[in-house]
């Protein structure tokens, strides 16, 4: 490989610039780990506090990560289509990704002014609730947090490896939805279980869900890390 030419902009930005045009043409593929520092250094005919910088510079952006002892490896993103309605066990499974989910709390109890008006209930009508920490080979992605009438959803007990399956089995399961996306700082308690720092970007969707009948039966508010889930939706 040619070494770096001389630079107008720092040398640093530059090898970053020519590493993420490797990641892009697919050199190094998501989930795979970077040469060492030694190896950059050489190939590319720069200092080991050069090659250190710029990989700095692409986890900044959330394209790689520095796993200590281990070393750096390429982020590997999730990319959901917006035009079709998934759990999020249903969507990493078809991408060939195992999930894992870990409750942060759960329980039956009576609805919430915002949860009354989402799921169109009356006042203080009980609904059922769980809030997991999502997570994809071992890497957390989200905070999910929904609530599902109690019809389809008795106790979040019930619950086997999906949801969805689970209110399907009910003959509730949600066939299309309502989703609103919001650009987020997340906040401190979140970042510490998505393992981000505090203000990090991440992307809120809100969800309303309904059955064939046309009832709203589930309302979701997802806080997902920035740097590792895409939403992407086509156009005609």
């Amino acid at each position: 490989m040619n070494k770096l030419s001389e630079p107008k902009q720092a040398r640093y930005l530059q090898l970053a610039d020519a590493l993420l045009a490797q990641i892009e043409a697919g050199d190094f593929a998501p989930g795979t780990a970077l040469p060492p520092e030694r190896t950059l250094a050489e190939m590319h005919g720069v200092s080991r506090v050069t090659v250190r910088s710029a990989i700095e510079q692409l986890s900044d952006r959330g394209l790689v990560e520095q796993r200590r002892g281990a070393g750096t490896f390429v982020t590997r993103r999730v990319s959901q289509p917006l035009s079709v309605l998934t759990s999020f066990s249903e969507d990493l499974a078809a991408r060939g990704m195992t999930g894992q989910s870990k409750v942060i709390a759960s329980g039956v109890g009576r609805a919430a002014p915002e949860e009354v008006i989402a799921l169109g209930l009356g006042p203080n009508a009980p609904v059922t609730r769980i809030t997991r920490l999502r997570s994809a080979e071992g890497q957390p992605l989200a905070i999910e947090a929904t609530t599902v009438l109690t019809e389809a959803l008795e106790s979040p007990d019930l619950i086997s490896d999906s949801l969805y399956k689970t209110m399907d089995a009910r003959g509730m399961r949600p066939v299309r939805a309502v989703q609103r996306l919001t650009a987020v700082a997340i906040d401190s308690t979140m970042a510490n279980l998505l393992e981000v720092t505090p203000g990090a970007p991440g992307l809120l969707i809100t969800r309303i869900g309904y059955t064939a009948s046309d009832r709203a039966v589930e309302f979701t508010r997802s806080t997902f890390r920035g740097d590792r889930w895409d939403f992407v939706t086509e156009l005609s």
